[in-house]
């Protein structure tokens, strides 16, 4: 069922590069998708954030649907990027509470459990 639902993950990147950019070219090698256990893997889509006064980092929002181990993190390397943080902030219209740390869960209400596409 969780296969079905697209997964939304935003990226912090390091900033490496000079001026800490990310290009078109970056955008366009995340999205034109990898090669993951033998399959190939596109994303849904990519987007670059606006820059944040408070966050200095380059950050980036991609929509999977596979969700196969590790698919984001192999998508930004083979972009010839380095991810300093990932977090998963929404599954199908369920939208992750902002304060759910690693490790930490919450109780799903039926709301939310029709937002992931359950029957009642």
């Amino acid at each position: 069922m969780m296969g079905s639902l697209h997964k939304h993950y935003r990226i912090l990147l390091l900033s490496y590069q000079k001026n800490g950019a990310v290009k078109k070219r970056h955008l366009v090698a995340i999205s034109e998708g990898t090669v993951i256990q033998g399959i190939h893997c596109t994303p849904d889509s990519v987007e670059l954030l606006p820059q944040q006064p408070d966050i200095s980092r380059p950050r980036l929002r991609i929509v999977v649907h596979e969700g196969r181990n590790h698919e984001v993190r192999e998508l930004v390397k083979n972009a010839g990027l380095e991810i300093h943080s990932l977090k998963r902030i929404r599954i199908g219209a369920f939208r992750l509470p902002s304060d759910l740390v690693l490790g930490k869960h919450i109780e799903l209400k039926q709301s939310n459990l029709k937002a992931l596409g359950w029957k009642s």
